[in-house]
């Protein structure tokens, strides 16, 4: 298995780069944060999962070994392959995902294209056991109301993002109503 190259970004489209390892140019497709690294200038490390199927050998990139053991742990999940499990460790950082699995946030997962309500919910299922107890997780009291304001804000017609983003400035003590009231004046 190739677990990591080091390397030089030669070229890229909008899903994969080529990292050039003393002459020999390696086809990864990358998570957004290892595209993101790759464009720096000069010599860049990925971490890397060889996909092997019975017609191809795919080369997966990744930021760092914590992206790569989240991929990893999400090929485990039923009915998720390679590119779902890219898609889904693009979508947030490794720590916001094992959050999200914590609070079995499934609106996280379903927000993200091709990923439905059973593949959410799968996910969310059998990794919150493989998780355990090792994810720092905001207290039940704060994280429920701030489940409850961002689907309010996303029925009002905000993307998942942007609701988590209107919420982030907004005290979390505060109960759920207030939370999104807040939210939305800040936004008018």
């Amino acid at each position: 298995m190739i677990a990591r190259l080091r390397g030089k970004a030669v070229a890229r489209s909008p899903d994969a780069l080529v990292l050039e390892v003393n002459g020999v140019g390696y086809l990864v497709q990358p998570t957004r944060r290892a595209a993101q690294k790759a464009r720096a200038k000069g010599e860049v490390v990925i971490e890397t999962y060889l996909h092997v199927r019975e017609d191809a050998l795919q080369l997966y990139g990744f930021a760092d070994a914590d992206e790569r053991g989240l991929f990893e742990q999400l090929l485990s999940v039923s009915g998720v392959g390679p590119k779902v499990a890219l898609a889904i460790v693009s979508g947030s950082t490794p720590d916001e995902l094992r959050r999200a699995i914590a609070l079995e946030d499934t609106a996280r997962f379903q927000a993200i294209p091709g990923i439905g309500k059973k593949t959410a919910q799968r996910v969310v299922l059998e990794l919150k056991e493989k998780l355990g107890d090792g994810v720092a997780v905001p207290e039940q009291g704060s994280a429920r109301p701030q489940l409850v304001a961002r689907e309010a804000l996303m029925e009002l017609g905000y993307s998942l993002v942007e609701a988590d983003q209107a919420l982030a400035e907004i005290d979390p003590d505060l109960p759920a109503e207030e939370r999104v009231r807040l939210a939305l004046r800040k936004a008018a």
